[in-house]
């Protein structure tokens, strides 16, 4: 690995302190830095996803923050095809690639490379649901188990997205999703720092979370998804809605849970995602090193790591 160029990803929960990290890493080293959020990409959602702002992006510029509308989709495939060719353009201009966020399928389509499963298809998914809606969702399970027996131990007949996102990959390319999955790219040619920030208490990562959403509310939260609202054809199937925070905004403005339902709510749902990230992160295959957010000397040990 050491004739590769050199990368650092700086992962974490959501609320860990990986922002002012990264800026400082951008501003007083030689640093770079590409964002690894799914939430990060969409205009026009800046408060309910903690977006750096814009002075902080004018001291530290981010890639892949703001670069679709959230009408649109973004898929895991296309993140890895844009990472890539960001780091080697970085690179090249004799920088570091700093990559931090916390959507770690992101990380991980980097770091493990990603199985040539098809895109999807909106008619075979269709005919997928008419089929559902006639025979029932405990047929497809069955069918599935026909053709893919490992995927329907792991999917549960009441998940109709995955069960029929697994028949829908076997209709369109004649293999199982477990086959398809063995198969991988090659790994990324950087030699990568990993590095996860967290806090060491679980119930201090809890109150930053509720101190941050209060945060988001007091700065014109409730305002932001109005105008997204406002759109109409926006609406919560769509990834972008499906962001923490957006969705119970969404239904207190449609008038099915009060404001404090709502808060709650989407505290509630910023937990969620951050156990999820943790989850992934304790579970992590290759070498991490963990920094405590609230300690001082996380630059130097970042820093020192490249000595």
């Amino acid at each position: 690995m050491h004739k590769y160029p050199s990368a650092i990803f700086l992962m974490g929960p959501t609320a860990s302190g990986k922002t002012d990290l990264a800026i400082r890493l951008a501003t007083q080293e030689n640093c770079e830095i590409i964002s690894v959020d799914s939430a990060l990409i969409y205009k026009g959602m800046d408060i309910g996803t903690a977006k750096p702002t814009l002075a902080e992006r004018k001291l530290a510029p981010h890639a892949l923050v703001d670069i679709l509308d959230p009408l649109q989709a973004y898929s895991v495939g296309n993140f890895r095809e844009d990472a890539l060719a960001l780091m080697a353009s970085i690179c090249a201009r004799g920088k570091t690639p700093l990559l931090v966020g916390g959507t770690m399928l992101y990380y991980k389509s980097l770091i493990d490379g990603l199985s040539p499963l098809p895109q999807a298809c909106a008619d075979t998914r269709a005919q997928i649901e008419s089929e559902a809606a006639q025979l029932g969702w405990q047929v497809m399970h069955d069918k599935l188990a026909q053709i893919d027996p490992v995927a329907a131990l792991r999917i549960h007949v009441n998940d109709p997205q995955r069960l029929s996102r697994a028949l829908e990959v076997y209709r369109i390319s004649g293999k199982s999703m477990t086959d398809l999955t063995q198969i991988k790219s090659e790994p990324i040619p950087f030699n990568v720092r990993q590095f996860a920030i967290a806090p060491q208490e679980k119930t201090t990562l809890h109150q930053r979370i509720e101190q941050r959403f209060i945060n988001m509310l007091e700065t014109g939260f409730e305002d932001e998804v109005r105008k997204l609202k406002a759109r109409k054809d926006l609406h919560l199937d769509l990834p972008a809605m499906r962001c923490v925070g957006y969705r119970q905004m969404w239904q207190y403005l449609e008038g099915e849970i009060d404001h404090d339902e709502m808060q709650f709510r989407g505290i509630v749902a910023t937990r969620q995602l951050a156990k999820r990230q943790m989850t992934w992160l304790r579970g992590w295959k290759t070498e991490l090193t963990w920094l405590e957010s609230e300690d001082p000397c996380n630059f130097d040990k970042i820093m020192k790591s490249s000595t």
